[in-house]
């Protein structure tokens, strides 16, 4: 087996449990390796570190699947890991809906394994992962039965790792327009054309914990996708919603959605740009009791942080400026690189600028089933918080 040496002073993150080993990290590769192929990782004294697989296409050189120098990575090994992670789901997690499998903080980098009612949803996003995709298949049909499979490798990023993107059925062909029940409310989820694997399962608790505040109240919900966040308000006992989401696609299945739960006329869905609304609604004098943002990534990247630094001040501000005095911002970011203590000094920022006072109510991170590795800083990536705005 082929021996990726770390450089003298790089091994201090990889020895403390982060499983990538970026390329400008290494030496020295003694020994044959394939692409995809498993290595052994030893530091610049060799001793062993981990076992995982390699791409030199990649900038993430391994991923590091293993720290038992006597594990094999065989059919075995990946039966004991999914059905771990699926022991865990049905402990912690609503298993009608979840993420059974969370990449890195299931020691499987990248693989997703998302559950919507009896149907799986695969992602395979490195060639090390996707050269076991038919093993990794067989045990999910052993293991969680479901009705059918189906792949979503129409991501950009398995184009780094020299793989193509596609999409399609891994199972028998079934229905990929799918219902599931999330903390007693429906939704349709398209399987096949959806946004990811279909639908966000990150937010499903933090749905759930808004239902305190929304009783009664004139809600906006901002970036509001297929409705997810409204509906639970709606379904909350909100009086009026608001959602207003940039994609046409997204607000048509909200209104499904909403038909689909009896709350046409509670919840109301417009397609429009989420910033320029927000200005509308403000210069129009609008008030809300709560205000919801949860809008996508603004950075996928550090050197982009400036940026989304003002796309998340701007929306929050405005957001402020609406809500009735006592009222409630309910506010979010899922990009890892907008750290938790930087989204905080933005949404302070915010408040000082536009002259209101917090009173955090609530901080909440990710749903359980998308667990934290404390040694994987890319897994903690959602911040949301629920703040009243005095």
């Amino acid at each position: 087996m082929a021996k990726v040496i770390i450089d003298k002073g790089r091994q201090k993150r990889i020895e403390s449990g982060h499983p990538w080993v970026y390329a400008n990290e290494v030496n020295a590769i003694e020994g044959e390796y394939v692409p995809g192929g498993i290595v052994e990782v030893v530091n610049f004294k060799g001793r062993f570190i981990g076992k995982g697989y390699i791409n030199p296409k990649s900038q993430i050189l391994v991923r590091i699947l293993t720290r038992d120098k006597n594990e094999e990575i065989d059919e075995d090994f990946f039966r004991r890991r999914i059905s771990s992670a699926w022991e865990y789901r049905k402990k912690v997690s609503d298993i009608n809906c979840c993420r059974v499998v969370f990449a890195e903080a299931d020691l499987l980098p990248a693989l997703i394994v998302d559950k919507f009612g009896d149907c799986l949803v695969v992602q395979t996003l490195a060639l090390g992962i996707d050269l076991h995709k038919d093993t990794i298949i067989k045990i999910l049909n052993e293991i969680i039965k479901p009705k059918g499979i189906y792949e979503r490798n129409d991501v950009p990023v398995r184009q780094l790792e020299g793989l193509e993107m596609k999409k399609g059925f891994l199972s028998e062909a079934f229905d990929t327009m799918v219902k599931i029940n999330e903390n007693g409310v429906n939704f349709y989820v398209d399987i096949e054309n959806g946004q990811k694997t279909g639908y966000f399962l990150d937010q499903k608790e933090n749905r759930a914990a808004i239902k305190d505040i929304v009783k009664g109240a004139k809600v906006l919900d901002c970036f509001c996708h297929t409705g997810s966040f409204s509906l639970h308000a709606g379904f909350y006992g909100a009086k009026e919603v608001l959602g207003i989401d940039i994609s046409e696609h997204a607000v048509d299945f909200a209104r499904k959605n909403a038909e689909l739960n009896n709350l046409s006329d509670v919840c109301k869905f417009e397609a429009v740009n989420a910033f320029d609304k927000l200005r509308e609604l403000q210069e129009n004098n609008e008030k809300y009791d709560v205000v919801i943002l949860d809008p996508p990534a603004f950075t996928k990247s550090r050197a982009a942080i400036e940026g989304a630094y003002r796309g998340y001040k701007d929306i929050n501000l405005r957001a402020m400026k609406i809500i009735k005095k006592g009222g409630f911002l309910v506010t979010a970011s899922c990009s890892q690189h907008m750290t938790p203590d930087l989204f905080r000094q933005v949404i302070f920022d915010a408040a000082t600028d536009a002259r209101k006072t917090l009173r955090q109510v609530e901080y909440r991170s990710q749903a359980k089933d998308h667990p934290i590795l404390w040694s994987s800083g890319e897994t903690h990536y959602l911040k949301f918080i629920v703040l009243q705005i005095l």
